[in-house]
């Protein structure tokens, strides 16, 4: 049976339908953005390196998905984004222009150096937030993809003294032991905007997260890796509802966690299941 990213090329129905009018709008769309990635007609900086080989379609296509993805799990709103190391220059990743994720569509998507270089910006505005990718690609070579959230339920374990973000169901496994929580000032002082918007800080916010999963950020959100974009998208999903299934335990009396063992064992399990829930979570989204 094809993935998602061979569906959105072939544009046809489940049942092997002629392509509708709309599919093959939304094919050409993707196709465009391919040959955006690829051009190389301007540069993204003085000296900026040609564009590579274009990623594969079905890597482009995965990263539209993520966007909508989490808009629909209300991971992110108007804001936040997904980014996935490219498959065929891993000292490169590819994020959407600066714009909110329900809307990105394949012509949107960049191509960056690991310093947040545009390789190819065509006038197009990129994240302020690119260095969080960038400097976690260069940090963790195991991680291939990069989600930024905002996501409420997460935000008052940033900033509430003794709440650590820990699992309480087997869903949220990966979140392990403890939450690490990245404190901005720790490295630019007590008047930044809370913003990652330099190498800098990009990599700070890296050495927090360490070989966690997820690190907090104080007074700003979170941030999710994974070793492809399904399963980052799977990890930001399930902290976000571990954060609230939390906060509710809480108010009810003592909660008990999973212990190190149960924690390591659930993650294991669930990777296994991250194509289930993106099956259907991508049916559901636009």
């Amino acid at each position: 049976m094809p993935g998602p990213a061979a569906r959105i090329l072939a544009m046809g129905g489940p049942s092997g339908r002629e392509p509708t009018a709309r599919g093959l709008a939304r094919r050409d769309c993707l196709c465009c953005g391919l040959a955006g990635l690829a051009a190389a007609a301007w540069p993204g900086r003085a000296g900026a390196a040609e564009p590579a080989a274009a990623p594969s379609p079905a890597l482009v296509a995965d990263l539209v998905a993520a966007n909508h993805i989490l808009f629909d799990q209300a991971v992110v709103d108007g804001f936040g984004h997904v980014s996935v190391r490219h498959d065929k220059q891993p000292d490169r990743f590819l994020l959407s222009r600066s714009m909110a994720p329900a809307l990105v569509q394949a012509p949107d998507i960049m191509e960056f150096e690991l310093d947040g270089a545009p390789v190819a910006a065509a006038g197009r505005t990129p994240y302020l937030e690119r260095f969080i990718h960038g400097a976690i690609y260069r940090a963790r070579p195991d991680v291939m993809a990069v989600v930024h959230s905002h996501s409420p339920g997460i935000i008052p374990f940033g900033v509430a003294g003794g709440a650590a973000l820990r699992p309480v169901f087997h869903l949220a496994g990966f979140l392990g032991p403890e939450t690490p929580v990245f404190e901005i000032r720790d490295v630019a002082g007590p008047a930044t905007d809370l913003l990652v918007r330099s190498d800098a800080l990009g990599d700070a916010l890296a050495r927090t997260l360490g070989s966690h999963a997820v690190v907090l950020m104080r007074g700003h959100g979170s941030t999710t890796v994974g070793t492809d974009v399904r399963q980052a998208v799977f990890r930001a999903v399930y902290a976000e509802i571990n954060a609230r299934l939390q906060s509710d335990a809480g108010r009810l009396g003592p909660v008990t966690f999973l212990n190190t063992e149960e924690a390591a064992a659930a993650a294991q399990t669930g990777n296994g299941l991250v194509g289930r829930a993106w099956e259907l979570w991508r049916m559901r989204s636009p």
